[in-house]
This record gives C-alpha cells, sequence and structure tokens, in this order.
C-alpha cells in the first residue's frame, strides 16, 4: 500500500510503498480518506515527542476513514509503525467513534486534535462547572481560537484571552473572549494584569504556551497572605509553545490555590480522548465550529509537509 515514510528523523517523509497492516484481535482495518498535519505529528516524525518511534515508520495520530461495514469513523492512534498517513490502518476498535453525516471527512480530521484539546482538558481533567471563569494563555492559535468557542457553550461565566499579538483583541473577543491581556510586555507589567483577574476570579486555566507566561502567572497567584484560603485555580498545561521549562518555586504552591495539571497523551487514556472527539463532533456544526483548511493529496507529503499556508493541512488519501 502507499503511505507517507518517516525515513530519517532530519527530513520530511516520503509517499511510498509500506507493508499492509493486519488487524490483531481487538483491532479494526480503517480504509483512511483523511490525515491531518498537526504539531503532534511534526513533532512524532521530527523525534521530538515522547511518543516517537524509530524509522522508518509512518507518521500520523489520528483520522477518518471507513470501516468494512462502511461504517464513517474517527480514529485515534493506530498501531505502529502504521500512523495514519495510509491507504489502511490497524487500530483498536474502542479507539474509533462514529461520525455525524453534517461534518465532512477534511473538517473532521482537521478539527479534531485542536479542538479536542480543550475539550477534554475542561471535561476529563478538571470537570468544569457551568458558570465558572477561564484564562486561556495562548489563544490566538487554533486550539486557543476554538477553546474560547467551547468554553462559552460549556457554560464559562467568563473568558479571559491572552495573545502575544495585540492585533488579534478584536478577532479573540467577536469570539467570546471578555477579557484580553497582551503577552508582549514586561514580566511585571503581566503578572499585574493576571493579579487583577485573579482577584476578579478565575476558576481554571487552558495553558499552551508554559514559559514566561506561565511564570507569569503563578507569581501573580503567589503570596496569599490573608487569614482566609485562597482561591482554588486548576491550571491545565496543554502545550509549551513559549518554552519547556519554566522557573518555579515550591512556595507557589504552598501560599496560593494552584493545582497545576497536565493534558495530553498519557494523563489521559486514548479511549477517553476518543470519547471526548466523539461528544466534540456532535456540535462541530451547532456551535459553528470552524477551522481554516487546506486539502492536499498524500502524494504531495514531501513538498508540503514543512509548509506553513496559515491553514491546517490536511492529506487526502
Amino acid at each position: 500500500m502507499k503511505a507517507a515514510v518517516v525515513e530519517a528523523f532530519d527530513v520530511p517523509p516520503r509517499y511510498r510503498d509500506f507493508d499492509e497492516p493486519h488487524a490483531l484481535g481487538d483491532e479494526v482495518i480503517v480504509d483512511v480518506h483523511a490525515a491531518a498535519l498537526s504539531q503532534l505529528v511534526r513533532a512524532q516524525a521530527a523525534g521530538k515527542h515522547y511518543t516517537s518511534g524509530e524509522p522508518p515508520f509512518v507518521p500520523g495520530a489520528d483520522g477518518v476513514g471507513r470501516l468494512a461495514n462502511g461504517e464513517r469513523v474517527y480514529f485515534a492512534f493506530p498501531r505502529g509503525p502504521v500512523g495514519a498517513m495510509a491507504e489502511r490502518v490497524a487500530v483498536k476498535s474502542a479507539h474509533t467513534v462514529a461520525l455525524p453525516d453534517d461534518v465532512d471527512d477534511i473538517t473532521a480530521a482537521a478539527i479534531a486534535n485542536p479542538a479536542m484539546s480543550s475539550w477534554a482538558a475542561l471535561s476529563e481533567r478538571v470537570l468544569f462547572k457551568s458558570g465558572e471563569s477561564i484564562l486561556i494563555n495562548g489563544a490566538n492559535g487554533v486550539s486557543g481560537r476554538l477553546a474560547i468557542q467551547i468554553a462559552k457553550h460549556l457554560g464559562a461565566k467568563r473568558v479571559i484571552a491572552t495573545a502575544r499579538n495585540s492585533a488579534s483583541e478584536a478577532e479573540l473577543i467577536a469570539l467570546g473572549a471578555d477579557v484580553f491581556i497582551s503577552l508582549s510586555q514586561s514580566s511585571a507589567l503581566l503578572a499585574d494584569q493576571f493579579r487583577q483577574e485573579i482577584a476578579r476570579g478565575v476558576d481554571v486555566v487552558l495553558d499552551y504556551v508554559w514559559g514566561p507566561a506561565a511564570e507569569a502567572f503563578f507569581l501573580a497567584a503567589a503570596g496569599y497572605g490573608s487569614g482566609d484560603a485562597a482561591r482554588r485555580i486548576r491550571f491545565v498545561n496543554i502545550g509549551s509553545l513559549g518554552g519547556a521549562s519554566i522557573a518555579f518555586s515550591a512556595s507557589t504552591l504552598r501560599s496560593s490555590g494552584i493545582e497545576i495539571v497536565g493534558s495530553g497523551l498519557g494523563s489521559l487514556s486514548t479511549l477517553a480522548l476518543v470519547r471526548s472527539v466523539g461528544s466534540l463532533m456532535q456540535v462541530v456544526n451547532s456551535l459553528k465550529l470552524r477551522i481554516n483548511t487546506e486539502s492536499v493529496a498524500l502524494e504531495h507529503v514531501e513538498a508540503m509537509w514543512s509548509r506553513d499556508s496559515g491553514a491546517r493541512i490536511v492529506f487526502k488519501i
């Protein structure tokens, strides 16, 4: 069969023949129709993610296709070395979920990963409740913009959005954010703005950036000195676009209401992630969730791999 194949970590995948997968006891074969090129998949193919395999392998964490009975499904984490960017994959039956007819293949493949990041974090990791307030740290990316809309759908009382590009303020407010905070300011000024929002009430932080912006938030939350307990804040790290490491003092935990968790592969089971995508797909059209996509035939994978078109690239298979 044809597939995109990672032959070395320092070069893009090539379109070539690869061994056909065969289903084991609890698996099904999916004829793949579409698979998105996400940051996760790029990192895996570059050997920079904790789930990266050893070459040669087929990249791709998830996709859309059909089962032997004709049912159209979303699938996640097919058994290696054959990832989603192949004509066929073997995947556990439990890691597939039926797709509604009103969500097309390209949209489903493109939106699953970025939208699931906030949906799963809120529904699975912090058990978000309607009426709570959310700060989305790094809201200008695809995932962050979807997170604003999802937070409002789930009943967020207030949504505070941060971004490095101040020009995005109007767009993020239009999506549903109530407050905008620029990350392009000094750490002291940023911490002061965070401190003001914490005083107004922040229950959950969805953090896509980590790095200095997370340090500024923890600085703002630390040092609570009254006789009352600090407000509980569930801080969920989802990404680290601003840096993989930060300086963090133990006193921050002792003097604040901060509770830090992560949301991603390992902190959530694949079954939970797939369940989240299944719930998400049911509301894609009712919420008018949209994502800018560029669909490309898989045979062009080598040329398209490093391209930044401003849209989510989805390979058609």
